[in-house]
């Protein structure tokens, strides 16, 4: 007779799962052997958060939830970041902690800490499954969650006995497809008519805009109207092609090159911007551009972001209906694209500057030139985020991934493993600082034992160098942010992998091309330069706006 933990592998096989990652545990052996004769591969990894970083990522690139799988106590408390990840990031993901048997308590208090409670601010739901009559409909609310707007993690807490009690009448619950809510004929009215009325509209593409199917939406969006554009961080790549409209990522707050192009507009069209992240720009009280918010849900009314009209509902109708509306009827600013000449230029001034350990600018345009345009870069994140989001150009969606929302360091390497898992055919690098690469670094190992196919590039200052920028830029004296590393190519060979040290500038591109030539998972260590933060990112901008508070 089938079990809790058979009925539970079924539900899940039901919603399309292939994988799962993590670290099983006592509480999870019934759910283990469930898996083992099921078509579900268990993916197992060094670390829960590094498992809560692959499935998170793995809602991110598909759009359909990634599953990862904890014990509990310590396992499912190490899930905490990657949740608040997902959160943030809007990342669709089902999270299944086990938890001691309910009816009886043999080991009293041990290990028990209150896993639902602690995961209630870090999910969209978190449930425990108190009997095996509950796990149908459990498992097909908690995909149905985790993927609507706004997309993110689901936890689930199995207990030992509910998964090991047998099950008289085994079903699971029909998935069925849904319809987004469509925006009013009359908001997309009115949104076309203060576009046409604009002289100088300008479009952004934020978070939300960057789900895997808005691709061909947001793309023939911008060939229709015609309409110059910049992205958020999250928001890059979010349109395919390398578009002559595209304006630049806004990496910064205010006070970039790209900020520019919002000064001289008069409207901006966000789409799908989500204020988890950064701000892109900062709406002022008074005077500015108008804003027209375009998106899943009402904006989230911020001090630096208040639309003065919204577009609610989906957004890929949303922006067709707008197109449907606009095309042929819009003419191009020719000052916002002779701007767009002066921007970019800005942004590859010392792109191929022959200087040693290399600037940040060089280290972007070098992976750019070995990365094909459907290559995946994963950045963990430091420092070179910033230079990576103003510099990197994206031709095909979903190319380059960052955090701007929860920001955390050590998910590069993981994200990057499940782009490889999922993109085998395609060249896929990780991006890490070395702070943050020896945050998940023992996932080298499972990289190798995958047999995937991955460059890591480890950026070397032996410092947390975000911190320690900002710590001059604020006239702090420079504590407290270095120190040492192990030796990375020894570091790499002791997992099984490949291993090697750049040594000169123009040693760069090859050695990342013989490493993808190479196949298998190979680390490089590049170290890096990175006075350019104060010369770009402080002296050369102030010198333009000294008002700006650089951020």
């Amino acid at each position: 007779m089938p079990k809790g933990s058979d009925l539970f592998v079924a539900a899940l096989e039901n919603e399309g799962v292939d994988r799962i990652f993590g670290v099983p545990g006592e509480e999870n052996l019934d759910l283990l052997e469930s898996l083992r004769t099921s078509g579900i591969k268990l993916v197992l990894t060094r670390h829960e958060q590094a498992a809560a970083f692959m499935a998170a990522t793995h809602g991110r690139l598909t759009g359909r939830p990634g599953v990862c799988l904890a014990t509990l106590g310590p396992g499912a408390l190490n899930f905490s970041t990657g949740a608040a990840y997902a959160h943030l990031g809007a990342m669709p993901m089902i999270l299944i902690t086990g938890q001691k048997p309910l009816m009886s308590a043999k080991q009293a208090r041990f290990q028990i800490v209150d896993i639902v409670a602690s995961m209630k601010p870090l999910t969209k739901m978190t449930r425990q499954i108190v009997s095996t009559a509950a796990i149908p409909s459990t498992v097909r609310d908690a995909f149905r969650v985790a993927m609507e707007e706004r997309p993110g993690p689901v936890h689930l807490e199995l207990p030992e006995d509910v998964a090991g009690e047998e099950v008289a009448n085994a079903f699971v619950i029909a998935v069925h497809a849904t319809e987004r809510p469509m925006a009013s004929a009359r908001s997309l009215d009115i949104a076309a008519q203060t576009i046409l009325a604009a002289s100088r509209p300008l479009v952004m593409f934020g978070a939300a805009g960057n789900r895997p199917a808005l691709v061909d939406a947001l793309s023939s969006f911008v060939r229709r109207t015609r309409l110059p554009f910049f992205n958020t961080q999250m928001g890059k790549g979010a349109v395919t092609g390398g578009s002559n409209l595209y304006m630049g990522t806004a990496a910064l707050s205010e006070g970039d090159y790209v900020h520019e192009a919002v000064e001289r507009a008069n409207l901006i069209v966000a789409i799908g911007h989500d204020t988890v992240e950064k701000p892109p720009f900062l709406m002022k009280s008074a005077g500015g551009p108008k804003v027209i918010h375009v998106g899943y849900q009402s904006a989230t009314v911020e001090q630096v972001y208040h639309p003065d009209i919204e577009v609610i509902g989906d957004i890929g109708a949303a922006v067709e209906g707008l197109a449907e509306r606009l095309e042929g009827k819009l003419e191009p600013d020719e000052g916002m694209l002779d701007l767009r000449q002066r921007i970019l230029a800005r942004l590859n001034d010392r792109a191929e500057e022959g200087r040693f350990p290399p600037t940040p600018q060089r280290i972007v345009h070098d992976v750019r030139k070995v990365m094909p345009e459907d290559g995946i870069a994963c950045l963990d994140n430091g420092m070179y985020k910033i230079w990576f989001a103003r510099n990197y150009r994206t031709h095909v969606a979903n190319t380059l991934l960052l955090d701007n929302a929860l920001a955390t360091m050590g998910a590069g390497l993981p994200s990057a493993m499940m782009a490889a898992m999922l993109h085998p055919e395609r060249r896929v690098m990780a991006v890490c600082g070395d702070g943050g690469f020896m945050m998940n670094s023992q996932e080298m190992e499972t990289a190798v034992r995958l047999g995937l196919n991955l460059v890591v590039v480890i950026l070397n200052d032996s410092a947390y160098g975000m911190i320690r920028w900002k710590q001059a830029v604020d006239g702090f004296q420079d504590f407290g942010m270095s120190f040492g590393n192990p030796d990375f190519v020894r570091y790499a060979e002791a997992y099984g992998a490949k291993g090697s040290r750049v040594t000169a500038v123009q040693d760069l591109v090859p050695t990342l091309q013989a490493a993808f030539a190479d196949g298998g998972v190979h680390l490089v260590d590049v170290p890096i330069d990175y006075s350019e933060n104060t010369r770009v990112l402080v002296d050369e901008l102030r010198n333009r706006r000294p008002d700006v508070e650089l951020a």
